[in-house]
C-alpha cells in the first residue's frame, strides 16, 4: 500500500509538472479528467504540491476544493485501514 501511495503521488505531480510545461508553450495538454483522476485514486497530495510548486490550477475552483477534500477523505481512508487491520 505505501508503494501505491508514493508512486500514484509521484505520478500526479508529474503530470501535472507537464501539463504546466505544455501550458506554457501552448501545446497539447493532458485533461482535467485525467489530472483529477489521478488526485482521486489516491495522488491527491501530489496533485496538492505540484498545485503549489508550479502554480498550476491555483484559479480553478474545482482543483482547490476537490485536492483538498481528496487528501482529507485519503488520509481517513489510511488511518481507518491502519486500525481495522
Amino acid at each position: 500500500m505505501v508503494f501505491y501511495i508514493i508512486i500514484i503521488n509521484l505520478i500526479a505531480f508529474s503530470a501535472f509538472a507537464i501539463d504546466k510545461y505544455k501550458a506554457r508553450r501552448s501545446k497539447w495538454r493532458i485533461s482535467e479528467n485525467t489530472l483529477l483522476l489521478l488526485a482521486t485514486i489516491g495522488g491527491s497530495i501530489g496533485a496538492y504540491t505540484a498545485m503549489k510548486t508550479f502554480r498550476h490550477k491555483t484559479r480553478h475552483k474545482k482543483f482547490t476544493i476537490l485536492i483538498p477534500l481528496l487528501i482529507i477523505v485519503h488520509i481517513a481512508l489510511v488511518i481507518y485501514a491502519k486500525v481495522n487491520l
